[in-house]
C-alpha cells in the first residue's frame, strides 16, 4: 500500500467522522428546537415584548424581505401639496389607530399588540418610499399590519406614502389644523386626545415600584419614540433616549426632575408642552408612580 492511499484513507475517515458529527449535532438541534416548541416555556403573552434575539430576527427578516421585494418599483413624485393632504387624511383614517400621529397617541388596543406598531415619524425618514408603499400594500405577517392591496388604490396608498414623509416636519398643531381644515372630522381617538384632561392636584409623593415601572413602560409604546435601558423594541429616536433619566435636571425641558413632577408629566404631558409632540396616553397614576421610580432608578 502507498503512501498516497494512506493519505487518501486517512482523509477520506476524516471526512466522514466530520460529516457524522455535523448530521449528529444538526439532529440534535433539531430535537431540541422541537422540545423546546413542546414544552411550552416560551413565553407567548402579548403583556411582555419578545426577547432581544427574537426581535432582532424578526425586524432583520422584515427589512430585508421588504427591502427585496420593493426592488423596481417606479417612485412617482411625492411632494405635491395636494398629495400630502390626500395622504394625511387617509393616514388620519386607516393609520393612526395603530401608528398614532404628531401629538396623538394610538389606541389602547395597539399598545398592546407585540410588536408595538412604530410610531411612523423616523420611518419617514429612514425608509426609502417604495418599501413604504410596498409595506402598506402587502402587510406584514407577524405584526398585525395589514394589507392594503384590496382596500386602497394604488394612488392612494402613494399619497399615503408622500404624507409619512412630510410627517416627522410636521408639528401637532400644523397636524391638527391642516386634517381640520380639510374638511374631515377628526377620528376619534385623536379627537379625545385634544380635550384638557382634569388638572392634576396633590403632591404625589408616593414611591413607586421601580421594577413594575419597568414592565409597565412597555405597555403605554414608549420605546416606540424613545431610547430606554433594558427595554426592548423599536428604540428610534423620534424623542430623546432615557438613559440616565435619574441624573437629569428637567422633565420635558420644562419642570424640575422630581417624582412627583414625573408623574405629572408622564400623566397630562399636554398640559405642560401643548404642541410638543408627547401625546397623552391614559396613564393611571399608579402606572404614572411605577414608571417615574423606573426613570428616576436610570443614572
Amino acid at each position: 500500500m502507498t503512501w498516497s492511499r494512506i493519505s487518501t484513507d486517512c482523509v477520506d475517515a476524516l471526512l466522514m467522522r466530520v460529516l457524522t458529527g455535523f448530521l449528529i449535532c444538526a439532529f440534535g438541534l433539531l430535537v431540541g428546537a422541537a422540545a423546546f416548541v413542546y414544552s411550552g416555556l416560551y413565553d407567548t403573552a402579548a403583556t411582555d415584548q419578545h426577547s432581544a434575539p427574537v426581535y432582532w430576527i424578526l425586524k432583520t427578516v422584515m427589512r430585508r424581505a421588504i427591502g427585496h421585494h420593493a426592488q423596481g418599483l417606479h417612485v412617482p413624485a411625492l411632494q405635491d401639496p395636494s398629495d400630502i393632504a390626500r395622504g394625511r387624511v387617509l393616514f388620519a383614517d386607516h393609520c393612526t389607530r395603530c401608528h398614532g400621529a404628531p401629538g396623538f397617541a394610538p389606541e389602547a388596543f395597539a399598545l398592546g399588540m407585540r410588536p408595538t406598531p412604530a410610531n411612523l415619524a423616523n420611518t419617514g425618514i429612514e425608509w426609502p418610499a417604495r418599501d413604504l408603499f410596498w409595506a402598506i400594500k402587502h402587510g406584514l405577517k407577524m405584526t398585525g399590519m395589514p394589507g392594503w392591496e384590496f382596500r386602497l388604490s394604488d394612488d392612494d396608498i402613494w399619497t399615503i406614502v408622500a404624507f409619512v414623509q412630510a410627517m416627522p416636519y410636521e408639528s401637532p398643531g400644523a397636524y391638527r389644523e391642516a386634517l381640520q381644515a380639510s374638511g374631515r372630522a377628526m377620528p376619534p381617538q385623536q379627537a379625545v386626545a385634544t380635550r384638557e384632561l382634569e388638572p392634576i392636584t396633590g403632591e404625589a409623593t408616593g414611591i413607586g415600584d421601580a421594577k413594575r415601572g419597568r414592565h409597565t413602560i412597555e405597555q403605554y409604546g414608549c420605546i416606540t419614540c424613545h431610547q430606554i435601558p433594558g427595554v426592548v423594541g423599536a428604540s428610534v429616536p423620534v424623542g430623546p433616549p432615557l438613559d440616565k433619566m435619574g441624573l437629569r435636571s428637567f422633565v420635558g425641558g420644562v419642570i424640575p426632575n422630581t417624582p412627583p413632577n414625573m408623574v405629572r408629566f408622564l400623566r397630562a404631558p399636554k398640559q405642560f408642552v401643548p404642541d410638543g409632540a408627547m401625546p397623552n396616553l391614559g396613564i393611571t397614576e399608579r402606572d404614572a408612580r411605577d414608571i417615574a421610580a423606573y426613570l428616576q432608578s436610570l443614572r
